[in-house]
């Protein structure tokens, strides 16, 4: 993992709070690994397909790239989890003509995993429809905590994009990117985001599509760099490069691409681009897939204005931030906690010494609320979770303050964590997802 151990390991902070470390490195991989049944396409790859994806998940494990996201991982990939050896990877959703192909290997854990259809494809030129292409979403811990307390998140989407340059798959791929657009809009508000796979798109031919996510073409957009774009031609995208061939050869453009933004809580910074199909080559040197690979090392740092505490509940729900709203906010202090509860934890919510209310959940349980005194700060806080209809949710709260006073809602369970803000910090506000009750929670410091 490189560097990597630098970035997890956890730094013991004055009154024995443990908290991770405040920047590092990581690095990831973009593979379309031409999983597509041999009788349907063998992609111009020699040899046989099982035996070259079980290649592939051996050069994984050999180099320790960090989040590799895996496009057309179809028909082999149990060949290529086989001889991988990254700790944490997604399920597969099947082959062809039941999955997406979308499959992600990492050396991080992640949150709430999602795979989210397309709204519109085109057949035209490829068969776009033939499987439910897509995206996938992750909240993925770049750096974890090792007691809940902070942690440091950034949001990776995996993306397969409708392919072809017909009349049909050129609003087909442009809608593919408005709908990732829109879905940032709604579950990454306040975080970081990694972008990364086969985009299907090329500026040379002016490609459109993609230009939504760029921060320098679209002021309505997600706000994202394309790395290649970035590092290789000073920020300028150009419209003369030739489409690379399979090793690339110079400076060429691929239709895989790598997208990213930083957050209030981290800024990101890539610092390294290159194609790696030279990792990716067979003993006779043929190619193992029909793609270049993309290989991005990144630098992070964690805010010193805002942070926030490991999630603890479960994967349903809305997701909601606190954080835009905290980190514009000019020393941000809870004036008053306010819950509800009853057999469950239906809502959290404080207003801040400025008037501003923040509150999530629903309207369920009884409501109980405690106000701080001006020199008194929300300090620790303890969650339990439990099952409900066969979902995890959050069944507890308490809150401690610097006072030594607390506040409760909901029913304990045995299952419990606690959250203690790091010295000289204090909580201030909330990130998860909810729906009627609290299904997932992280709390938001800031300091006194």
């Amino acid at each position: 993992m490189k560097l990597n151990a630098i970035v997890s390991a956890a730094l013991l902070l004055d009154g024995g709070v443990a908290a991770t470390a405040a920047a590092g490195k990581f690095s990831i991989l973009s593979m379309n690994v031409a999983g597509l049944p041999a009788w349907l396409n063998n992609n111009g790859v020699p040899g046989d397909k099982a035996e070259v994806a079980a290649l592939i998940g051996t050069k994984f494990a050999e180099h320790g790239y960090d989040v590799i996201h895996l496009q057309e991982d179809f028909n082999y990939n149990d060949h290529i989890y086989r001889t991988d050896t990254h700790p944490y990877r997604t399920a597969t959703s099947g082959g062809i003509p039941i999955g997406s192909g979308l499959n992600t290997v990492s050396n991080f854990n992640w949150v709430d995993f999602r795979r989210i259809k397309w709204k519109r494809c085109s057949d035209i030129t490829a068969a776009d429809c033939m499987t439910p292409k897509g995206f996938t979403f992750m909240r993925v811990a770049i750096s974890a905590a090792v007691d809940n307390t902070t942690a440091v998140y950034a949001d990776f989407y995996n993306i397969h994009a409708d392919a072809g340059t017909s009349a049909l798959d050129y609003p087909a791929r442009q809608s593919n990117v408005n709908q990732v657009a829109e879905y940032i809009a709604a579950n990454s508000q306040g975080n970081a985001v990694v972008i990364y796979g086969d985009l299907n798109s090329l500026y040379s031919r002016k490609d459109t599509a993609v230009r939504a996510l760029l921060s320098g073409e679209s002021a309505a957009g997600p706000g994202m760099k394309d790395v290649w774009v970035e590092l290789k031609h000073g920020g300028v995208i150009p419209s003369d490069k030739p489409e690379c061939d399979v090793p690339a050869v110079g400076d060429c453009e691929t239709l895989d691409k790598v997208y990213y933004r930083s957050g209030p809580l981290v800024t990101l910074q890539a610092t390294t681009f290159r194609y790696d199909t030279p990792n990716f080559l067979q003993a006779d040197g043929s190619v193992l897939s029909d793609h270049n690979s993309i290989y991005v090392d990144f630098t992070w740092s964690a805010s010193s204005s805002v942070q926030q505490s490991d999630f603890f509940g479960g994967d349903h729900g809305a997701w909601f931030s606190d954080i835009p709203a905290l980190a514009v906010s000019s020393k941000p202090k809870a004036a008053t906690l306010t819950f509800r509860g009853g057999s469950r934890l239906d809502s959290v919510g404080v207003t801040l010494a400025d008037g501003t209310v923040l509150r999530h959940g629903g309207s369920g349980g009884a409501e109980v609320s405690l106000a701080l005194g001006a020199s008194e700060y929300w300090t620790e806080a303890q969650l339990c979770k439990g099952e409900k209809l066969g979902k995890i949710r959050n069944f507890y709260i308490r809150a401690a303050t610097s006072e030594g006073r607390t506040l409760a809602a909901g029913t304990a369970t045995t299952d419990c964590a606690t959250f203690v803000a790091p010295d000289g910090w204090q909580i201030v506000g909330f990130a998860g997802q909810d729906g009627s009750e609290m299904d997932q929670l992280a709390f938001v410091y800031a300091p006194r």
